[in-house]
Order: C-alpha cells, then sequence, then structure tokens
C-alpha cells in the first residue's frame, strides 16, 4: 500500500516539472495584431440651419358662445362636435316676448312720427304769420321748439326700433366663425341669461396653430432669436414620424425670454383644409432658418455617450485612439449633424467601437459614404 502511494507522489512531482519546464514566456507568447477598424475622414458640409422641438396644436380661435338676450332654449339646430359655417344657426331662444316688444316701439314710433309732422306742419303755419306779424316772435318761437322736441323723441324712438329689432335677431343664436362646435352646456326649455350663460365652445381650425419654445442654447444657433422675418419655414412632424404636407409660418415670436423658464415662445400657423390636426395634439416643429457651412455629419453609430456628453474615437497620424468631446445639432436621417468638435480631415472610428478605448493602435480602413450608412442602418 505504500509502496503504491510513492509511486503516485513521483508521478505527480514527474508531472508538475514538466509543466514548469513548458511555462516559459518564450514558448507561450502569441503573436498579436492591431484591430481593423473602419474609418470616416469628415469634412464639412453645407446644410440648412434647422432646430426641432416639442410643440402643440391649438384652435387659431377659440370662442364661448353666449346668448344677446335672455330666454327660454326652444332648439338647437347643430349637431355636436360637426363643422359649422359662421351666420348658420346653433340655438333659437324664444323670441315671441321681442316680437312683441318690437310691435309695441313700432307703434309709439309711428305715433310719434304723427306728432312730429303735425309739429312740422305747425311750425311752418307759425313762420308765415310771423312774416306778416300777424303772431308774436314768441308763438313762432314755441311752435319751433315744439318741433324739436318731438323730433328727439321721434330720433329716441327710433333707436329703439332698431334694439327691439336687433333684440329679435339675437333671439336666433348664429356661428360668429367657420369651426367645430362643442358639447351644447344647456338643453331645450332651460333658461339662460343675456351674456352670462355659456351655451357652447366653437374652434376655429382651419387655420390651426402650433405653440412651441426654443431654449437660450438652441436659440444661439440662429444668432439668438427667431421671428418672423429670419424663419425661411416651419415644418409639422406628425407623431408617426411622417412629415405634414402643409408647411407653416411664424405667427407670433415673443420679443424677450421668459425668465422663469428660460425660452422664447413662438406660434406658427397651418392651413388645415381636411381638419386632419384637432387642437390639443403634441407633435413635433422643426424651424429653418439660414444656412450653415461649418457643420459635419456622422453615422448616429459612430457617436457614443458618456457622463461628460457625447463624443467621438478619432485616430492621429500613428493610427492611435483618442476621445474627442463634440456638440451634435439634429438627425438627418441616420446622422448626427455636428456642431463643435471636429476638424475637415479627422479620422473619425465608425466600427467596432465596444473593442476600443483611448490609447490603442488600430488599423484604420477608410470607408466611403455609402458604405458607412449602409452599416448604420444595421
Amino acid at each position: 500500500m505504500m509502496r503504491t502511494i510513492y509511486v503516485s507522489v513521483l508521478a505527480f512531482a514527474v508531472l508538475l516539472l514538466l509543466l514548469a519546464c513548458s511555462s516559459d514566456p518564450a514558448e507561450r507568447a502569441i503573436p498579436t495584431e492591431n484591430l481593423t477598424v473602419g474609418i470616416l475622414q469628415v469634412q464639412p458640409v453645407n446644410l440648412r440651419l434647422s432646430a426641432e422641438t416639442i410643440a402643440q396644436t391649438e384652435g387659431a380661435k377659440e370662442i364661448e358662445i353666449r346668448p344677446r338676450v335672455g330666454g327660454i332654449v326652444l332648439k338647437r339646430y347643430y349637431h355636436e362636435g360637426l363643422a359649422v359655417k359662421a351666420g348658420e344657426p346653433l340655438y333659437l331662444i324664444d323670441p315671441e316676448p321681442f316680437r312683441k316688444n318690437l310691435a309695441e316701439v313700432q307703434a309709439e314710433f309711428l305715433e310719434q312720427s304723427i306728432r312730429a309732422m303735425k309739429a312740422k306742419t305747425e311750425k311752418e303755419r307759425q313762420e308765415k304769420l310771423v312774416a306778416e306779424n300777424f303772431v308774436s316772435q314768441r308763438s313762432y318761437d314755441n311752435a319751433v321748439a315744439d318741433l324739436m322736441i318731438t323730433e328727439a323723441a321721434l330720433h329716441a324712438l327710433k333707436a329703439r326700433v332698431q334694439q327691439a329689432e336687433l333684440d329679435l335677431s339675437y333671439a336666433t343664436v348664429k356661428a360668429p366663425i367657420d369651426g367645430i362646435t362643442g358639447r351644447s352646456q344647456i338643453s331645450e326649455g332651460a333658461l339662460v341669461a343675456a351674456n352670462s350663460s355659456v351655451l357652447t365652445t366653437m374652434t376655429q381650425i382651419s387655420p390651426i396653430w402650433v405653440r412651441f419654445s426654443f431654449s437660450d442654447n438652441e436659440l444661439a444657433r440662429f444668432n439668438g432669436r427667431l421671428n418672423e422675418d429670419n424663419v425661411e419655414e416651419v415644418i409639422l412632424v406628425l407623431p408617426d414620424g411622417s412629415e405634414y404636407s402643409v408647411r407653416g409660418t411664424i405667427n407670433f415670436a415673443a420679443s424677450e425670454i421668459d425668465p422663469l423658464i428660460g425660452t422664447q415662445q413662438l406660434r406658427a400657423t397651418f392651413e388645415n383644409p381636411d381638419r386632419r390636426l384637432l387642437p390639443g395634439k403634441f407633435v413635433r416643429v422643426r424651424v429653418v432658418s439660414g444656412e450653415t457651412d461649418d457643420v459635419f455629419l456622422l453615422p448616429q453609430v459612430a457617436v457614443m455617450t458618456s457622463d461628460l456628453g457625447r463624443y467621438v474615437y478619432v485616430i492621429d497620424h500613428d493610427n492611435v485612439i483618442a476621445a474627442r468631446q463634440i456638440t451634435v445639432g439634429e438627425w438627418i436621417g441616420k446622422d448626427w449633424i455636428i456642431l463643435d468638435g471636429l476638424q475637415a480631415g479627422d479620422r473619425v472610428i465608425v466600427n467596432n467601437l465596444i473593442r476600443l478605448s483611448p490609447g490603442m493602435t488600430v488599423n484604420p480602413e477608410l470607408q466611403d459614404a455609402s458604405e458607412v450608412l449602409s452599416f448604420g442602418h444595421k
């Protein structure tokens, strides 16, 4: 038994000796080659300056429909939520009290017209008599005064007739604009008060407005401020990523930066003939203003993010990797717009990024634009 153990120990010792002999570093060394990476040699491009942000649609006009006269609502003419034209009837308020009032005022006006006619005849008669010294000047003056009083009363009654006619017309509540009607706030038979009760609402959606804002940093690209004069085009990007077919124009640009949130408030108007856009919808807006010739395009895959911001890997003339901080703008297709951090002729690595680190020496392989774009789509 002891002999068996001794033989086993001896065999194990011989094995360790053989392993030690074969562990010479020269024999174990494995030749390595520099990693091959694809690079893009960047050059500045001429692009239209643009900025994109979140926006919200709103009706160009949002109106509360209130009655100008009070009374009992007899009928609702419109269908809730449908479009109506300006001047179309929306509600009918009981018109009978207004018809009666108009008839009474018209009768008073007719009566006063007769008085005025009589006073005028008397004034003309007194004028002839005083010329022939048959009556005193005082009698003539009284006739003139009576005529003036009756004519003043006639004018007052004429205004009352016009107001009564208006009140009767106001019994039919009409749409003040072309737009979409809201939910009715009252039902037939309800008593409404003039100028205070809200019957419904209306929203004009063609044209439709889009409200948005840009921060100080974003405005710096446009020399500090956007307005109706320097904005060339406003593009609406729908939630599905497609662009709205109609281009917009700026119709409001705040003259100062909002001190609470540090942004400039803007608003654009878009024609909306097919009513595809509804108020309250969240969209994106791209504003185009001017051109720049000192920016670069890089595929999104080449741009990385760290705690310090976005960066890319570039290689020097010795093919050694270095990290370069960059400032990015908007996307164009699958590419980033690089605003700062690169120079013409820089060689930027566009693949194998996960295997790289600053200080490594690599074997660069120049790629053309089509190859880079193809890689960026993978």
